[in-house]
């Protein structure tokens, strides 16, 4: 497990293959606000891989809820931000089968919500 990755986070394809973009790309998602709950998409776990392969950036990425009303505009703003900070095209995989828990989040985190 790198130094950027917590416990919760699963481990994304350029941990081993581009160890060296998963910090700032870590950084620059984290400017990534859903304006409803208040946390950035890092801290919620919404980022559940990100892969390179032939000068391509592709990122799995879930939401809260599938129906979020603020889901299209997280979703191509993280596309806008990766290929910022990657300097590649990057294509978002919206995993709506995919359903997010709260053991997702940041640890630590759910602990301020006192939800358990």
């Amino acid at each position: 497990m790198t130094e950027t990755q917590n416990q919760n986070r699963p481990e994304w394809g350029i941990d081993s293959t581009h160890p060296e973009l998963v910090e700032p790309l870590t950084e620059a998602l984290r400017t990534i606000v859903d304006p409803e709950i208040g946390l950035n998409i890092i801290q919620l776990g919404l980022v559940r891989d990100v892969t390179i392969e032939d000068g391509n950036a592709l990122i799995k990425m879930i939401l809260t809820t599938p129906f979020c009303p603020y889901g299209p505009a997280m979703l191509e703003t993280t596309r806008q931000k990766t290929e910022e900070v990657l300097g590649m095209p990057t294509h978002i995989d919206f995993r709506a089968d995919e359903m997010w828990d709260f053991s997702y989040m940041e640890e630590g985190l759910i602990d301020d919500w006192g939800i358990y």
